[in-house]
């Protein structure tokens, strides 16, 4: 399958994204998305707040692994890793429903950007204030009843739009 090594994952061309997240309760979902982040080579994961951080067995359940490939970084609040990320020249997208969000069908990476995406608490979302220090808001669009989606679900489909654009070609 030509799988890479750790060692060679870390120096491989990597997708210019950032997942951040921001106070997520469930390793499951930390494992999940740095599983996902390793399938699509993507820079770094943020681990914010309450989110919790390997070495877990917990979060190893579902990474498999990819905690070891994937680069990731503690940050005590969110708010620090949106403004380091914000200093090194990233645009920072909340995945949040709100007024004026740009709908992911919509969305157009454009190359030679770097960019970052936050998603936020299982139940509350992403704090108000990440949001409003973001460059603006990716929704997925939902067609039933209910309005919020999997943190780990949001962001395989996020960063699915973000490689399809980027790096992947038929």
């Amino acid at each position: 399958m030509q799988r890479l090594t750790t060692e060679e994952f870390r120096k491989a061309e990597k997708l210019p994204l950032v997942v951040v997240l921001d106070d997520v309760r469930s390793m499951h979902n930390v494992g999940s998305v740095l599983r996902t982040g390793d399938a699509f080579r993507i820079e770094a994961v943020y681990l914010c707040g309450i989110t919790s951080t390997p070495p877990s067995a917990e979060i190893h359940k579902t990474a498999l692994g990819a905690e070891d490939s994937v680069c990731w970084e503690y940050f005590p609040t969110t708010m620090e890793a949106v403004e380091k990320l914000h200093q090194e020249g990233y645009t920072v997208f909340s995945v949040e429903q709100v007024e004026h969000s740009t709908k992911l069908q919509r969305f157009e990476a454009q190359t030679g950007c770097r960019y970052a995406i936050i998603l936020g608490n299982e139940v509350k979302g992403v704090h108000q204030e990440v949001v409003d220090a973001s460059d603006g808001c990716l929704e997925i669009p939902q067609l039933g009843t209910k309005h919020s989606m999997n943190v780990s679900v949001t962001a395989g489909i996020v960063i699915y739009k973000f490689a399809e654009q980027l790096i992947l070609t038929t």
